[in-house]
């Protein structure tokens, strides 16, 4: 899809920037944050509630949705949109942090990534090319090439080895793709070692992706090395195609992102929070189970309009 994207405007005092990211699905306005529907919904919530909310794009999880119900009977049933209720752009990661993070007993490869359904032990192989098959069979508006996301205490040799086989793997992801009305992602990797950001960046760059995401933090490597490997990388990638930093999603780690210059970003910690009582406030995080808010009547937030709030 040529021209998806437009850059708006750019911040004089950061790298911060508004965009206007076209879908099959709508048009996202940028920067944006993306819930994440892990297994075809958003937990405790409903299409309407995330329309009322002001959510421009879902996010899908390729792992789960491959495993259960499976991308052929979604499919069969009409493709993501439909079977979720959602009618906005959605999505689909390639389902590689799942199984590094889900499998510990997964098996790397050239060939991709081998590993065993944490629902009935049984076998499974992902490579490049049915991560494509499996996220244009279930329609998504973004699809993401599968990366291996690389442990945050990787020696330098064996992340020169796995970010050179995610290269590989972007190439043949690209090589798959058969729909015309689906942009693709290619995800950066690198570990914590600027000069194999920048290699993967030089690499990646001239590949024909619509967009580019950052990978492989967030993943316990502590917040100074989480917003200065970003920023790095942030600089290195074209100003004229979308940044899609993954996993963010503390709202002190979204501001330094969108400083940074990134326009996506994706995390379950805002709903699963939620679920557990912990909430993001104007004035920081509120746990509404302490015994103070038992009884109290006021809004969660007086600064919010959202329904909790009123």
């Amino acid at each position: 899809m040529a021209d998806h994207f437009t850059l708006i405007k750019k911040d004089a005092s950061s790298n911060a920037r508004l965009g206007r990211l076209v879908t099959a699905h709508g048009v996202v306005e940028t920067p944006a944050f993306m819930p994440v529907g892990t297994q075809g919904t958003v937990k405790a919530m409903l299409p309407r509630d995330l329309k009322e909310l002001g959510c421009q794009i879902l996010l899908g999880n390729t792992y789960h949705l491959y495993l259960r119900p499976g991308h052929d009977v979604i499919h069969k049933l009409g493709g993501l949109h439909k079977f979720m209720g959602w009618d906005g752009p959605i999505l689909t990661d390639s389902g590689g942090y799942q199984i590094f993070s889900l499998a510990p007993t997964c098996k790397i490869t050239e060939e991709g990534a081998r590993f065993q359904s944490h629902l009935d032990g049984s076998s499974h192989l992902l490579t490049p090319e049915k991560a494509v098959e499996v996220q244009e069979a279930l329609g998504s508006d973004i699809a993401m090439a599968l990366d291996e996301c690389i442990p945050h205490d990787a020696t330098r040799e064996y992340v020169r080895e796995s970010t050179a086989r995610t290269i590989r793997w972007a190439q043949r992801g690209l090589r798959a793709r058969g729909r015309t009305d689906q942009l693709m992602f290619g995800i950066l990797q690198g570990g914590l070692f600027e000069d194999q950001r920048r290699w993967c960046a030089e690499e990646m760059i001239p590949m024909p992706f619509d967009g580019f995401a950052v990978g492989g933090l967030g993943v316990g490597e502590g917040e100074d090395l989480l917003r200065s490997i970003g920023s790095f990388t942030a600089g290195l990638l074209p100003e004229n195609r979308p940044r899609y930093l993954m996993g963010v999603g503390r709202p002190e780690d979204i501001v330094e992102a969108v400083r940074a210059g990134f326009d996506l970003f994706d995390c379950v910690i805002p709903t699963r929070n939620a679920r557990n009582g912990t909430l993001f406030t104007s004035q920081g995080k509120l746990s509404i189970k302490r015994a103070e808010f038992a009884d109290d009547p006021r809004p969660l937030d007086e600064t919010c309009g959202c329904y909790a709030s009123t």
